[in-house]
């Protein structure tokens, strides 16, 4: 049984902590939050034995295997790297960092510590619907293109309307739609067609100066994508794949709950499976498969690791097309 730590209190840690119940694989032991209260309800409610309230002492008195960071993103990469400076496995909520820069550092720290293994949470790559959408991609004659959907009405943008600065809409906190929902379709772009040749973003900017909501253009040599993201609006649109005369459709780019393939004769079939109750029980599971096993594992978890510095890439170039800059040193770099 590994012994888990956590970062964040909020409802994706207890997500999280659900599945790795479910998985039978992880034992929660550990909670850090700022703030004592929150870090004792959060430990009652899940039977955690310590709680920890200085980032410090909890990672060099915490009794722990790996750490679960769903902090702010713009704290992702602190704390990651402090993680694995104390040899602790780290789990970090995509998007695990801002930029390619913070990457770049991540795994340079990560060369230092050869038996750490660091993970971002992408869930959905790792859920059966989503390896049976690339399987089917595979099998068409001819892609021609692909348009993704994720938008969902956040109910934080209702304190933007009334005019704060919430974190997930803050530039300091490295906030955005992009940098939220747009995480998944990047994932799934980069998953099932490799990284594109060329890219632009196309957000809508709030008064808070991040994209509320935003097109993203992705070329390939042969076929275009476009990845329609927000978080100021509800989206029902199904996403699809478009092959000659068939297509494989899905109900929600980024949640995967219905997968079909509609035939060169029309007909539709249904290739995906029910998903889990938690989507976050099939990554909780490999992540523990892993760490467990990481000689067994090697090649998945460096795919794992390639893919998330593929997105990361990705993230931060449709970021610079758009002019969303979230410090002075990054802007720097745009510039250069």
């Amino acid at each position: 049984m590994l012994k888990l730590g956590i970062i964040g209190t909020n409802w994706i840690t207890q997500q999280f902590i659900d599945a790795a119940n479910e998985s039978g694989e992880w034992q929660l032991t550990t909670v850090y939050s700022r703030h004592s209260e929150t870090a004792q309800a959060f430990a009652d409610k899940n039977h955690a034995g310590a709680i920890f309230t200085d980032l410090e002492r909890f990672f060099s008195q915490g009794d722990f295997d790996a750490v679960y960071i769903a902090s702010p993103n713009s704290l992702h990469f602190a704390q990651a790297k402090l993680a694995i400076k104390h040899g602790k496995h780290v789990i970090v909520e995509k998007p695990a960092v801002a930029n390619q820069a913070e990457f770049e550092q991540l795994d340079e720290c990560l060369a230092t510590h050869p038996d750490v293994l660091l993970f971002e949470a992408a869930r959905q790559i790792h859920e059966v619907n989503f390896k049976r959408v690339k399987d089917q991609i595979d099998q068409l004659e001819q892609v021609q293109g692909a348009t993704l959907t994720y938008m969902k009405y956040s109910s934080r943008f209702d304190a933007v309307r009334a005019g704060e600065e919430p974190n997930i809409f803050s530039l300091k906190f490295a906030g955005g739609a992009l940098q939220d929902l747009g995480v998944y379709l990047a994932y799934d772009a980069v998953g099932w067609f490799g990284m594109p040749d060329e890219v632009a973003y196309y957000p809508t900017l709030l008064s808070t100066k991040v994209d509320g909501k935003g097109l993203a253009v992705l070329r390939y040599p042969a076929f275009t994508v476009t990845l329609n993201v927000g978080k100021t609006s509800n989206s029902f649109l199904p996403s699809e794949i478009n092959g000659l005369q068939d297509a494989i459709v899905m109900d929600n780019a980024a949640e995967l709950g219905k997968v079909t393939y509609h035939d060169v004769d029309g007909k539709a079939h249904n290739i995906g499976v029910q998903p889990d109750a938690n989507p976050m029980l099939a990554e909780a599971r490999d992540f523990a498969m892993v760490i467990n096993d990481p000689a067994g594992h090697q090649k998945e978890y460096q795919a794992w690791r390639q893919l998330s510095r593929n997105v990361n890439k990705l993230l931060f170039n449709l970021r610079q097309s758009g002019h969303i800059y979230f410090s002075d040193d990054e802007r720097d770099l745009a510039d250069k």
